[in-house]
């Protein structure tokens, strides 16, 4: 059974930083597209990034330059650093595994879904 359980969220000022972590369990790790997506309240659900089984990743524009998404094979984690966060990014962070297009914009694609993990950002 697959299982992504993601930790690292909390509370930051605008222009602060945080890194979240997915640890995956129940399937073969380093062979799943996995990216992070984000769910403020009364808005749908969008992606952040997503890196594919050959370390390519892909960002949201909104992003670009201010997060890194990356990945230790060896430890199962997949991360997200977050720096110079903003407070409209103020949202439950999930981590997804599993599509057949690596991209932030194949959100329904993805198969395996965390539970998800707050981010608060004050302005």
């Amino acid at each position: 059974q697959v299982q992504l359980v993601e930790s690292g969220g909390g509370s930051v000022q605008a222009g602060g930083s945080l890194r979240l972590s997915c640890v995956a369990s129940g399937y073969t790790y380093s062979s799943y597209c996995m990216g992070w997506f984000r769910q403020a309240p009364g808005k749908e659900r969008e992606g952040v990034a997503t890196i594919d089984s050959d370390g390519t990743t892909n960002y949201a524009n909104s992003v670009w330059g201010r997060f890194t998404i990356s990945k230790d094979n060896a430890k199962n984690t997949l991360y997200l650093q977050m720096n110079s966060l903003r407070p409209e990014e103020t949202a439950m962070y999930y981590c997804a595994a599993d599509s057949p297009g690596c991209l932030p914009s194949r959100r329904t694609d993805f198969r395996y879904w965390g539970q998800g993990t707050q981010v608060t950002v004050s302005a």
